[in-house]
């Protein structure tokens, strides 16, 4: 049984990476996917029943079907890297969070296994979760989520494609990210929150010892201040 208890109105950080440090994005194809994943399978609905809404409907009545459907998450920033991904998620509906990454887990591991002709798990086993209890650490968090491709010196932050932080920025319009006030209100301007996000990227790359802290908790995250 998973220990963390996911609470209504909290935030969480939530990771996984893919298995024998493989791919679990191997091509554009599957990124675009995966975030299709987190717009249509933010709710209650079940496979059986979205697939019968095809048969009877088609895709089209899909869409419409999944538009009015009410949100179980709030995502209030994502990250997907080659080989694992980062959210900061808001529970907003009982369960939440559990139903919602169990369907982004199945389904897409259902495509990827059919593409690649392979089977069994791409997931070093079920998703991680860290309660974010301080607003110190989910503004961290905000930073090293959408650094987090800058961090593992993959590519620019800014210039990355797969997370939200072009999204934060204005710089292009995600549908994923419906509200983004609780983490943009703490900041002046929108160059506060750049220099805020490179400050936790170069400390990021400094300190060897982030990373079991963002395993356990914000205490020894306290000293990063907002940058505000």
């Amino acid at each position: 049984m998973r220990k963390i208890q996911f609470v209504n109105n909290e935030y969480y950080h939530v990771f996984n990476k893919c298995i024998d440090e493989s791919l679990v994005f191997q091509d554009r194809s599957d990124y675009l996917k995966f975030l299709k994943n987190l717009k249509d399978l933010n709710n209650y609905s079940l496979y059986e029943q979205r697939q019968k809404i095809i048969e009877s409907g088609g895709f089209k009545e899909l869409s419409s079907f999944l538009t009015r459907e009410e949100r179980v998450v709030d995502i209030i920033s994502y990250s997907l890297s080659p080989n694992h991904y980062h959210f900061i998620l808001k529970q907003l509906r009982d369960w939440g969070i559990s139903k919602f990454m169990h369907k982004i887990g199945v389904s897409y591991t259902n495509r990827f296994n059919k593409k690649y002709g392979r089977a069994g798990s791409i997931f070093q086993g079920p998703f991680k979760a860290i309660n974010i209890d301080t607003n110190e650490y989910l503004l961290w968090l905000c930073g090293y989520v959408n650094g987090n491709i800058e961090i593992h010196k993959t590519s620019t932050a800014q210039d990355y494609e797969w997370s939200s932080y072009r999204h934060l920025l204005s710089l292009e319009k995600s549908d994923i990210i419906k509200d983004a006030s609780i983490i943009l209100s703490q900041f002046s301007t929108i160059d506060n929150f750049i220099n805020f996000v490179n400050k936790v990227i170069k400390e990021s790359r400094e300190r060897k010892d982030l990373k079991k802290y963002l395993l356990e908790s914000s205490k020894e995250l306290s000293s990063f201040s907002k940058g505000t």
